[in-house]
């Protein structure tokens, strides 16, 4: 079974975001437990806690449907260390957030070089996070999203989120989160029916389904291969609608957090509709 949602909004408190989620039609959805865009937000308190929990049993949640995204102010493989020491710090609370909530991931992205170290060494030091991080917390699976590797961002190759894993310690608590953009604007040729089969076998091949956590389903403003990370509205991208049948009756995607972060939220109960008609409709099938 499909769990398709979308990133709600949280503001209020993370108590809300069932809510936003029940009024949209989602059977999943992602948000932030604190300010994104803030290294210091006020810590849960008993009362979030108790409400988020209390509005997921009323709204019909199971909380493995939601899928947390960190701050976009983290760098785990940021070169400087006192910018690194700041970027694990804000990472553990994020988990610590998660593990409060009884959320069993958090979605990162995994971080950039600056130029300043290899590709290589900045995967080494995004490992070295991630196991900090895991040793400090119970619970909660570090799920990497492949990234499309705009400026020095690394993770836009599988090869890099295999390197990652094959250094956390504990590999029952790592996985990955794909993002079709990203996937689409980094290399990987999704959009036709011949190099969707082919890199979807490549993922299995280098990282392996075992680790996959969730979709972020995005179509995408800009080219393949571009290396630039330009969401657009389902269907109104260089993506196309092709892509999204195919993911919508591909049973390795069954059971698991598919995540709008299309640009137009007002679109949202009407692209989450539009992608459970897809279930089962053949090629070129267009909603009357």
């Amino acid at each position: 079974m499909k769990y398709v949602g979308a990133h709600v909004s949280a503001s209020g408190g993370v108590e809300n975001a069932p809510f936003n989620a029940r009024q949209i039609g989602a059977k999943a959805f992602a948000l932030f437990t604190k300010n994104q865009r803030q290294w210091l937000s006020n810590p849960l308190t008993e009362e979030n806690i108790r409400l988020f929990r209390e509005n997921m049993e009323k709204y019909g949640y199971e909380l493995w449907q939601v899928l947390p995204h960190d701050s976009y102010l983290i760098n785990l493989g940021n070169p400087t260390s006192d910018a690194l020491a700041k970027s694990r710090k804000s990472f553990l609370d994020e988990m610590n957030r998660c593990e409060l909530l009884g959320i069993p991931w958090l979605n990162f992205h995994p971080g950039a070089h600056l130029n300043q170290v290899s590709e290589e060494e900045c995967l080494k030091t995004i490992a070295e996070s991630v196991n900090m991080a895991l040793d400090k917390t119970r619970g909660v699976t570090a799920v990497i999203e492949n990234t499309a590797g705009q400026g020095s961002n690394v993770g836009y190759r599988f090869e890099h989120l295999r390197y990652i894993i094959d250094l956390v310690e504990d590999k029952s608590r790592i996985g990955v989160c794909l993002d079709t953009c990203h996937t689409f604007t980094s290399g990987y040729d999704i959009k036709s029916e011949e190099g969707y089969a082919k890199t979807v076998d490549e993922f299995d091949r280098i990282v392996g389904f075992g680790y996959l956590r969730g979709l972020h389903l995005n179509d995408s403003r800009k080219a393949l291969g571009s290396r630039v990370d330009r969401h657009d509205s389902l269907g109104k991208g260089l993506l196309g609608e092709e892509v999204f049948r195919r993911i919508m009756n591909d049973p390795r995607f069954d059971n698991m957090p598919l995540i709008l972060e299309t640009p137009d939220e007002s679109l949202w109960a009407e692209e989450i509709r539009w992608l459970y008609g897809l279930v089962g409709a053949s090629p070129g099938y267009k909603e009357s």
